[in-house]
């Protein structure tokens, strides 16, 4: 990971925001791919199938196995390098920042060992675990079986996880709504034997998981997104309009629009935000739902002129504008005053607070 965070650091410095491989890996493809892998593991961790390699493959390697030490080190560094590229591509606000000083200075290999830097500090966990793993965590036994089937259904949330950035909202939500399921089938919901101790613990556990794949398949069905307010769109007769954030933004797909949008905001002498959004990035939906969608949130923007610029299809036009801009990737905002300059020290990158984003947003109110 920490190599791959150096090469993307060294690219950066060379070739600045118009080099966003983590972008450039969020197709469907790719994303499919990878979710498709994730569900095969699973099942292998459910027993439905054994993963094993041809008899004429595994032979060799077993007895290449045999003669080394530990596991493979080209084997953890390709896992290492595909999740660091593949499965968080969100641009966080310390990254960011790390970034904008990369591309700035253009220095390469500044920039290698920065990132370099950071990433050692984000696998410190990793070490800790496959250095003391052993000495903390209890023999095996039965119980491993039962440890499998919890990553069986770690590893299905993952492939979950990954096609909601190209899935609708509703059909991702019916996902997880069957993974709630299943987990309560697994906790033991209909099983009738006596239970006592940790038996009826986990038997609770199952009903609440129940009841919530009820209601998250019922909101599903009833137009609903959000995992974690699975019924919101029944609550509200408006829901289809609150939580659809491009029908409050103007949605653009080019630098022209964007420039367009600005140039009639600073004619009207009105303020305007800029959004950089795709629909792969996970934290722009935090963002929509715990931010945008808010009451308080959206009284303040009436008075904005609001443009999102969707960088889903990361075009070559996209890719230059974030270069212009010293953007590296969503989430971001950018706030103009009436005279159509931006405000630099109230740009927002990554996931914040709703309160930060009020105290920033009514900042570029009184700047007019």
């Amino acid at each position: 990971m920490a190599l791959t965070f150096a090469a993307v650091g060294a690219l950066i410095g060379l070739f600045g925001a118009a080099l966003n491989i983590q972008a450039r890996l969020q197709s469907p493809w790719v994303l499919g791919v990878f979710a498709v892998f994730f569900v095969v593991f699973a099942l292998a961790m459910f027993d439905v199938f054994n993963l094993r390699l041809p008899a004429f493959i595994r032979g060799p390697a077993e007895n290449l196995g045999n003669r080394a030490q530990g596991g493979s080190i080209p084997g953890a560094a390709v896992m290492g390098a595909l999740s660091s590229l593949v499965v968080s591509p969100c641009i966080s606000a310390p990254l960011a920042g790390a970034l904008i000083y990369i591309s700035a200075t253009g220095d390469a290999w500044g920039g290698a060992l920065r990132l370099f830097a950071l990433a050692i500090g984000m696998g410190v966990p990793l070490i800790l675990v496959a250095m003391f793993g052993k000495t903390l965590l209890p023999r095996s036994g039965p119980w491993l079986n039962q440890v499998k089937q919890a990553f069986g259904f770690g590893l299905l949330a993952v492939a979950i996880w990954l096609l909601e950035r190209i899935i609708p909202g509703p059909l991702s939500l019916a996902l997880w709504a069957a993974l709630a399921a299943g987990v309560a089938v697994q906790l033991g919901l209909f099983d009738r034997g006596p239970r006592s101790g940790i038996a009826r613990v986990a038997q609770a556990a199952a009903l609440l998981f129940a009841i919530y794949s009820a209601a998250a398949l019922f909101g599903a069905l009833a137009g609903s997104s959000d995992p974690l307010r699975p019924l919101h769109a029944l609550g509200n007769s408006s829901s289809a309009v609150n939580n659809s954030e491009t029908s409050y933004f103007t949605k653009v797909t080019t630098a022209e629009g964007v420039r367009q949008q600005l140039e009639q905001a600073r004619a009207a002498g009105r303020p305007a935000i800029v959004e950089l959004s795709a629909d792969w990035c996970i934290s722009c939906k935090v963002i929509e739902r715990e931010i945008i969608n808010h009451p308080s949130v959206r009284a303040g923007l009436d008075g904005f002129v609001r443009v999102q610029l969707d960088v889903t299809d990361n075009t070559a036009d996209q890719r230059a504008w974030l270069t212009e801009q010293q953007l590296f990737g969503p989430p971001a905002f950018l706030f103009l005053d009436s005279q159509g300059q931006e405000i630099p020290e109230l740009r927002i990158q990554g996931e914040v607070p709703r309160e930060t984003f009020i105290r920033y947003m009514n900042a570029a109110v009184e700047a007019g």
